[in-house]
């Protein structure tokens, strides 16, 4: 069955109800297993993503999708219910969990994608502009106002030039818009989650990491400890092991590329203020960012944001500075 994107089941102790979606969000199977049945069938499945409630019997379930070579993302049981539709089944609750963390990977994927669609189209006008001796500045605040950045330049311009620039603008202002449609939605379901609110108590962990975190990290028990976590999502030194020592090298970057990105990112935030935001980590981040480079000082925030990012998820409770 390779038109399966993502498999909910509902767990029970002698029965398990599966409902799957495709990659477009529509039903492709809805079909209610014994235990041996339903083993049968995950062996035959195709590798695909399959979610579940963390309940009693859920991590042994876990165990063998992954044996089995499935991704697994367990969601607590209080997410389940906010996305049931209507009156409650067992398969309205397989639905649901399938589509919560398909709804949220899905808008950020979206995002992303107007996100490359945009910096294609301010590339392209950088590179139109080059031909013309024209070398225009980095950024969205001169791209906002090209023409006005266009005129000072007091070069002259053949308007067919002028119309094609408007054009490629127009369309750089509408991918602008869609940006900030997505933002909106993703705000709105980490206002509506009591583990992004939390997450979102930690300086660097926005909406953008907050929802991606309850999508692909699901639940904290999913890892032992919060080093865990920062190696799953690549966040840890590489090692070169050769005559009994051993060596660190850089970060792994194996794992969740995704939600690695946006910890950096959220990192690169904290430490462009330090003085501010980056005071409640205390001494030990002033002194980091005075021995190391940047970039260093960046990942080791990012790998301590990820550990902090679990501990939240793990206790359910807000981050507090020392």
């Amino acid at each position: 069955m390779s038109s399966i994107h993502i498999l909910g089941i509902d767990l029970g102790k002698h029965c398990f109800h599966a409902v799957a979606h495709s990659h477009s969000g529509k039903e492709t199977l809805r079909r209610k297993y014994n235990r041996s049945q339903l083993l049968q069938f995950l062996v035959k499945l195709e590798s695909t993503t399959i979610a579940f409630e963390a309940c009693g019997g859920a991590h042994w379930l876990a165990r063998k999708c992954v044996e089995f070579g499935h991704q697994v993302r367990l969601i607590p049981p209080q997410y389940v219910k906010p996305y049931v539709k209507g009156n409650k089944n067992d398969f309205i609750d397989a639905s649901a969990i399938a589509e919560d963390a398909q709804v949220i990977a899905a808008t950020h994927r979206v995002r992303d994608g107007y996100i490359k669609e945009r910096t294609a189209c301010m590339s392209r006008i950088g590179a139109i502009l080059l031909e013309f001796g024209l070398s225009f500045p980095k950024g969205h605040a001169k791209m906002k106002v090209l023409f006005q950045w266009l005129a000072d330049q007091n070069q002259p311009l053949p308007q067919s030039l002028i119309n094609k620039l408007t054009s490629i603008h127009d369309h750089y202002s509408y991918l602008n818009e869609k940006v900030k449609t997505q933002d909106k939605k993703l705000h709105c379901i980490s206002e509506n989650n009591k583990n992004a609110r939390l997450l979102k108590t930690v300086p660097g962990i926005g909406d953008l990491v907050a929802t991606l975190c309850i999508a692909d990290v699901s639940s904290a028990n999913n890892f032992s400890n919060g080093r865990d976590m920062a190696a799953w999502l690549g966040l840890v030194p590489r090692q070169f092991s050769t005559g009994g020592k051993t060596k660190l090298l850089g970060m792994s970057k194996r794992g969740n590329k995704h939600l690695r990105t946006l910890f950096v990112h959220g990192a690169r935030a904290v430490l462009s203020r330090l003085e501010t935001t980056g005071k409640v980590f205390g001494e030990c981040l002033i002194n980091l960012r005075a021995t190391k480079p940047f970039n260093v000082a960046v990942v080791a925030l990012a790998n301590k944001l990820a550990r902090i990012a679990w501990a939240v998820l793990y206790h359910r409770q807000a981050f507090k500075a020392v």
